[in-house]
């Protein structure tokens, strides 16, 4: 992932292509393909936002790319548009269009059957250039004669008409395209975008709008394929006809995996080792057509070997030099000779001796001043099908009470948690949050109201760093569900970084802030899954077995985190550990098969012969974990 380091990328960037007309040749690359490389570079700056940073994978940029280019090369040839410049932002333009319009079908669906609408698109585009749009884009001759761009200043008379002054030409507007790039993923838009790619399904549930993301991504590949299909036309004095061919995107895929996806320049290494290749096969080996299989096996080695494309591979071996190995084995703890209940005691003793951290407040939302119950379920039911999980649950909690949640394995718990936050809809009856009917929201909008929860199987951002995760949950509390600020700066977003350090203190990861989640223990990452919930600062805060699968001291802790966590908020928790959940829930609910068996405080329940009898099967005493 790129680094947030101002300027240097930039100047490097710059630097390269200051550089590359003097270096190149003398490796055999001649000035046309240095060209082309460009071209494909900033075609492939827009795809890796899409697919590097986003994770979709889309088969039809080709569209967009002749879109763009015929447009362009259509004002400049059949309508006389006599500036070049503006006709390639205005190819620009169309393209973004027609990728907003394509986007609303084809994010309509996910994975493969994504990625084959965009097949399907290009497809449908080829031919319509092809057959329908033949007048206007030359059909299978192309539109000849391009103008080239030239500058009359007064003074001077830019003329860019040769190789060399094209690249020149070429290579502002690709250092251009990256600065855009680089500002675009290191904005908030950006940082959510890596989070989508990661796991959309959180995403969503810390308050982000996910689709509008995935379609901001699509039109902005898009106009960079627009852009870049118009300098294609203007390099070649005349636009082809394969710039809409199923092969363009290929080749574009391809390219992009060769030089490494999420860095922004993987398409252009990609393209300078593929048009490399592709002359060396063909003129010096003079292998012909042949030389697709010889670069079919390179491209297969490649990806074998290098994983993570060239610029990858180069990054990881900067890391061996180093000695910052990307993942570093964890140490085994010493086998303990107490046992669990000893080594529980001590974590106590232990702990009991740290003071607390100070709360984090919920926010204060619109809602507030509402004096009724913050959340009351009435007649909830949920049927799938023939299966009954839910059946007719009236379920109030107040304000600033600790709940507990228990029951037997099949009691629904479960749903009835994902009814609460919006995740499942109920077959019957009404969920109202703080005043308002949210029956029928989605999770992102309950979120927005201050209404999350942390899962039971930990839903991270594993690629990222813990400082990451809790930013991108953060930034749904402080910008909304969705915001096009694609050129700010994560660190201009008032009260961000205040409020990501105050939840690192909470949780007690404050020594591990820029460690990668994928390293961290599981106690760490089961407090990073409470963090992501407490970052959005909720009013009420669902926790579904936060205890699970931890060791002696790990509960110890996490029971004192969440006892002080739940100062000045309301909670709900759910977890199989009685003892814990008899500590700290004001009022406890026992679920059996769907229903409400019983509601009291924990020495009621824990005394209760029906509670009994759900548990025990009839066995007379105490309940106890």
């Amino acid at each position: 992932m790129l680094k947030q380091r101002p300027l240097v990328i930039e100047t490097l960037t710059a630097l390269g292509l200051i550089l590359a007309p003097f270096i190149l040749p003398h490796l055999g690359f001649a000035p046309n393909t240095i060209n082309r490389i460009l071209v494909w570079g900033l075609f492939g700056i827009g795809f890796d936002i899409l697919f590097g940073f986003t994770g979709l994978l889309s088969f039809g940029q080709s569209a967009f790319y002749g879109t763009g280019g015929f447009v362009a090369a259509y004002l400049l040839t059949q309508a006389g548009f006599p500036h070049v410049v503006t006709s390639l932002f205005i190819g620009m333009i169309a393209s973004a269009a027609v990728g907003y319009l394509v986007g609303l079908i084809a994010l309509r669906r996910t994975g493969i059957y994504f990625a084959m609408i965009t097949v399907a698109i290009a497809e449908v585009f080829f031919f319509v250039e092809f057959n329908p749009l033949a007048d206007w884009t030359g059909g299978e001759n192309g539109l000849p004669g391009v103008p080239t761009p030239h500058f009359d200043l007064g003074f001077a008379d830019f003329q860019f008409n040769t190789s060399w002054s094209l690249y020149v030409f070429l290579a502002f507007w690709y250092f251009l395209g990256i600065v855009v790039g680089l500002r675009i993923v290191r904005s908030p838009v950006g940082t959510i975008l890596r989070a989508v790619r990661e796991n959309p399904m959180r995403a969503s549930a810390v308050g982000h709008n996910i689709h509008s993301y995935k379609l901001t991504a699509f039109v902005i590949a898009a106009a960079y394929a627009g852009f870049a299909g118009g300098l294609l036309g203007v390099m070649q004095a005349f636009m082809p006809p394969d710039a809409f061919m199923f092969h363009t995107s290929a080749e574009l895929v391809m390219m992009t995996a060769i030089g490494g996806t999420g860095t922004l320049f993987g398409t252009l290494v990609g393209a300078g080792v593929w048009l490399f290749l592709q002359d060396f096969l063909q003129a010096a080996l003079g292998l012909g057509a042949a030389w697709k299989l010889v670069l079919g096996v390179v491209f297969v080695l490649l990806v074998c070997f290098l994983r993570h494309g060239i610029i990858g591979g180069i990054a990881d071996l900067y890391r061996l030099a180093v000695g910052k190995r990307a993942h570093r084995e964890p140490v085994a703890a010493p086998a303990s000779a107490l046992t669990a209940e000893e080594e529980q005691e001590v974590a106590e003793a232990e702990l009991a001796k740290e003071p607390d951290p100070f709360p984090m407040a919920p926010v204060h939302r619109a809602s507030d001043g509402y004096s009724g119950p913050i959340l009351q379920a009435t007649g909830l039911t949920k049927r799938y099908g023939g299966l009954l999980a839910n059946s007719k649950i009236d379920f109030t909690v107040n304000h600033g009470e600790l709940r507990g949640i228990i029951g037997p394995n099949g009691a629904g718990k479960s749903t009835f948690f994902k009814m609460l936050t919006c995740e499942v809809a109920p077959t019957s009856g009404k969920i109202v949050f703080e005043g308002l009917d949210i029956t029928g929201m989605n999770v992102t909008d309950v979120c927005q109201l201050g209404l999350t929860k942390s899962y039971q199987v930990n839903q991270l951002f594993s690629a990222l760093t813990v400082r990451e995760n809790l930013t991108i949950a953060a930034l749904s509390e402080l910008r909304g569900k969705f915001r096009l600020d694609i050129f700010r700066s994560l660190g201009n977003i008032p009260g961000l970084s205040e409020q990501v350090q105050r939840t690192l203190e909470l949780v007690n990861l404050t020594t591990r802030p820029d460690t990668p989640v994928s390293e961290l223990a599981y106690g760490e990452k089961r407090r990073l899954e409470i963090g992501l919930a407490l970052a959005t600062s909720p009013s009420l805060l669902l926790l579904d077995e936060p205890l699970a699968g931890m060791s002696p001291r790990e509960r110890v802790e996490t029971v004192k985190l969440l006892k002080s966590i739940s100062k000045g908020r309301t909670m709900i928790i759910i977890d199989h550990d009685m003892d814990a959940l008899f500590e700290l829930a004001e009022r406890v609910t026992v679920l059996q098969e769907g229903r409400v068996l019983v509601e009291g405080t924990p020495d009621e329940i824990k005394n209760n012969a029906a509670v009994q009898e759900a548990y025990l099967g009839g066995v007379n005493g105490v309940l106890t974990a």
